[in-house]
């Protein structure tokens, strides 16, 4: 019995050892690759460039005094529409005191004027009724009784521009009213009631009252590198997506592509504009970010495989085809690529069948 033991204990050792060898027999032998298997089918490539920039009216104006003072009125507030000449604020003149008392100075020089060519006058009138003076004496005291009068009154137009910033003769063309140049939507009012503001001048912008754009005219403005600047033209259709609006997307049309570049953290960028074309119903607001699609080539109805399926060789381009003795390999001619599916000019058909990527390691029986 004893013996029998030691026999059935080395049969199992012996088991233990040759299953062990086997199994790293078979572990260390070739293993068979296992592809994918792709068809080359008819289709459409589209290779684009995506330019990263925001919508913004084409016509956005800052209006401006004309005139420098304080913020007394406001009647627009942002949002709102508002015409041409529109008033959107009053301004109260707050004078020079120098001028002022020039302009005072000249009404009351012009007043004293005014009464001794009055005096003159009503002399002369009636000496020329007795027939005791002639008809052109008479008439230059006249004539100096009407300019008296009209100094009198340009003086204290002057005098009323200075104080008040609008004379009683053109009140409906004041410089205290603030028009809106353009209609459109109001975009801001930087300023408040009380506020001091500047009219342009050499030494400065002015001060801003509001500024106003034509929303219904939006463009893109974006910038496209230099190494892509050279495969785009005026006239490219572009698909304008804006992420503030859930995806929302518009078709444009690229219009302006700049002369020069800007440098912009060592890279050379060219700003670019294309024209919105935004369906009715939709709001967009000025400042929105988007990005671009910008179709640099197209081809249609061409045989399309995936990129993944391409081998390189130096020059050469080539892909493995299911053959009788495993794959065998096929060159092939390349058109353009979108990053995910290529074009093949020559070497396939549709419906051949291409090697693709691995997808099963399979041990050799």
């Amino acid at each position: 019995m004893k013996k029998l033991g030691k026999y059935i204990i080395a049969v199992l050792v012996a088991a233990v050892f040759v299953g062990t060898f086997v199994y790293l027999y078979r572990r260390s032998r070739p293993k068979e690759a296992q592809y994918q298997e792709l068809e080359a089918k008819i289709g459409t490539i589209t290779k684009a460039t995506v330019v990263t920039g925001k919508i913004q009216p084409r016509d956005e104006v800052n209006i401006k005094p004309q005139i420098s003072g304080i913020i007394c009125n406001l009647y627009k507030d942002a949002g709102q529409m508002v015409a041409k000449d529109e008033i959107i604020a009053k301004v109260k003149v707050i004078p020079d005191m120098s001028q002022l008392s020039s302009a005072q100075s000249r009404v009351r020089l012009a007043e004293v004027n005014m009464k001794q060519a009055q005096t003159n006058f009503d002399r002369e009138k009636a000496l020329y009724d007795k027939a005791l003076v002639s008809a052109d004496e008479f008439e230059r005291v006249d004539q100096a009784l009407k300019q008296a009068k009209e100094e009198l009154a340009s003086s204290k137009e002057s005098l009323e521009i200075i104080r008040d910033g609008v004379s009683s003769s053109n009140a409906s063309g004041s410089s205290t009213l603030i028009r809106s140049t353009i209609s459109g939507l109001i975009l801001d009012i930087p300023v408040k009631v009380g506020n001091s503001v500047i009219n342009s001048n050499t030494f400065n912008d002015g001060t801003t009252i509001a500024t106003v754009a034509n929303m219904d005219d939006l463009i893109f403005d974006g910038n496209i590198d230099e190494t892509e600047v050279g495969r785009i033209g005026v006239g490219l259709p572009v698909r304008i997506t804006v992420g503030a609006l859930q995806d929302l997307s518009f078709d444009a049309t690229l219009e302006y592509i700049a002369p020069k570049a800007t440098e912009s953290n060592g890279t050379n960028l060219f700003e670019i504009k294309a024209s919105v074309k935004v369906p009715s119903g939709t709001t967009i607001r000025s400042g929105y970010s988007a990005n671009a699609e910008i179709v640099l080539q197209r081809a249609e109805d061409v045989v399309t495989i995936p990129e993944s399926a391409i081998q390189y060789e130096g020059d050469s381009t080539y892909v493995y085809i299911p053959g009788a003795e495993g794959y065998e390999r096929r060159n092939v001619t390349t058109g353009i690529s979108d990053g995910v599916t290529i074009e093949v000019r020559e070497g396939l058909a549709e419906g051949d069948k291409v090697r693709g990527t691995q997808i099963l390691n399979k041990m050799k029986p």
